[in-house]
């Protein structure tokens, strides 16, 4: 019995660990003209800034892409430069505001080269 206890005090502190890494982050990221990812509509222009979760090199149809997963603490989404192996300053981790408009793509919200500053 101590074991299932000791396991959901575990799981609880991660659940709450990242609770308050979304609110971090959603404090951090708001400002004048900027929109939540999870607020942001598609096929329209938005401004969003977060962090770069991960940064891979995925190449579609033939040309290659850097794709990346922008988080803001509300949400996800995709961002791909095609055309790009590699772009300075673009790593895992790293705070970027993006501009461009958001479509989908096999259920995925994306965001295709985008205009972006690193922050």
């Amino acid at each position: 019995m101590p074991e299932k206890s000791r396991l959901r005090r575990t799981i609880s502190r991660w659940a709450n660990s990242h609770e308050a890494e979304a609110r971090e982050l959603r404090r951090q990221f708001s400002g004048t003209g900027v929109v939540c990812i999870a607020d942001a509509p598609n096929r329209e222009t938005v401004h969003l800034r977060g962090t770069l979760r991960t940064v891979t090199l995925r190449p579609r149809g033939g040309v290659p892409a850097l794709e990346s997963e922008l988080y803001d603490g509300t949400g996800t989404v995709t961002v791909i430069w095609l055309g790009r192996r590699r772009i300075a300053g673009i790593m895992a981790g790293r705070g970027i505001e993006v501009t461009g408009r958001i479509g989908e793509q096999d259920g995925v919200r994306v965001l295709y080269n985008p205009r972006y500053e690193l922050l």
